[in-house]
């Protein structure tokens, strides 16, 4: 959603991408079907600031890829703390260990392997932060079984949610993505248990937080 030379300008006027992401980076765009899946640059900023300001204890993760998202967040862990990531694709588990091995984060970084909707209801929690980056038809579905899982005053994060645009499209009903994408937005826009605001950043981040009572 941002201008490529705006990108830029931000990317070139924040704190640089250390070697490591550099580094994963490189070769999920080497080798990785879909590169453009990786969080990237300012996006992982964001989740690392955003979780140091949440300073959570337990993050949960839908959607490892191949773990750049999930080092940004676990970055903000608080000492002790621990990251679950979920990834239904078993061929990306080995990418994604390689660099949180190097990123000093392989002992905090709990890796599954499976069906998000079957491991999510395996799962007792309570989580601090939850970060939703799956299968764009089962948000509705993340969203349902991950609210009971976060804490009151908790946080959920869901990217995408703006999918280039095409929740405002005429054609959205078409595609099944796309609708997965406007069911979840009108489901988290009518819950009355959570505040919400969405933010323009890249493909769309939706900010909720889980209302003390």
């Amino acid at each position: 959603m941002v201008k490529e030379d705006i990108l830029h300008y931000i990317e070139t006027h924040i704190d640089p991408q250390d070697d490591i992401l550099v580094r994963l980076e490189r070769e999920t765009a080497l080798n990785v079907i879909n590169p453009r899946m990786l969080s990237g640059h300012l996006q992982g900023q964001i989740l690392t600031m955003l979780a140091r300001m949440i300073k959570p204890r337990s993050i949960l993760e839908i959607g490892t890829f191949t773990g750049y998202s999930a080092i940004c967040l676990a970055r903000g862990l608080q000492s002790g703390g621990k990251l679950v990531t979920i990834e239904v694709n078993d061929e990306l588990k080995g990418i994604a260990h390689k660099y949180f091995t190097l990123a000093g984060l392989d002992q905090v970084i709990d890796q599954r392997i499976g069906s998000a909707l079957e491991v999510l209801q395996g799962l007792k929690g309570p989580f601090d932060l939850v970060f939703i980056d799956g299968d764009k038809r089962e948000y509705g579905d993340y969203y349902e079984l991950t609210v009971p899982l976060v804490k009151p005053g908790g946080w959920i994060l869901a990217d995408n949610t703006l999918w280039d645009g095409k929740v405002v499209s005429e054609s959205a009903d078409a595609d099944t993505q796309t609708r997965g994408i406007m069911e979840f937005n009108a489901r988290v826009a009518a819950d009355q248990q959570v505040e919400k605001v969405i933010l323009p950043l890249r493909d769309g981040l939706t900010i909720i937080r889980k209302k003390d009572s």
